[in-house]
């Protein structure tokens, strides 16, 4: 039983039309066959901006040009004994074609007025609203 709190990595990528990539589970214990922001666990040892690289290149084969930090978000455990994670949100600009690995069986660009279809992970659905939802706030781009 993990009693601590794990940091996680959550990464926003977005196309022209406001759009934001999404991948689907595959081969994992977690959350097998839903869909999540790339992104993942924060080696030891490692920084938090390693992990923003090394996860996007390792899920999608993009390449980070640029990451920056929005905000981060707590996911409780949903039952005793389960992880803890804090996610640690980051919009990052991106080049490069997308080719998943092993963990992914597919991608998607989800806009919000289709994220209800999915059945999306790690509370990343409340992540990505918030994200829209600062989006459209006065004063920002």
């Amino acid at each position: 039983m993990k009693t601590y709190p794990v940091p996680v990595v959550r990464l926003i990528l977005s196309d022209k039309e406001d759009r934001v990539l999404f991948v689907k589970r595959a081969h994992s214990s977690y959350a097998e066959g839903l869909w999540c922001l790339p992104g993942g666990k924060i080696d030891y040892g490692k920084t938090v901006e390693q992990a923003v690289i090394e996860e996007l290149k390792e899920e999608t084969s993009l390449t980070c040009d640029q990451a920056i930090f929005l905000f981060y978000q707590d996911s409780l455990p949903l039952n005793p004994g389960k992880m803890h994670c804090i996610n640690m949100y980051f919009e990052c600009a991106f080049s490069g074609t997308i080719r998943l690995n092993e963990e992914s069986s597919d991608y998607g660009w989800i806009g919000s007025p289709d994220l209800e279809k999915y059945t999306v992970a790690f509370g990343n659905d409340r992540g990505i609203k918030r994200y829209w939802e600062q989006r459209s706030m006065p004063g920002k781009s």
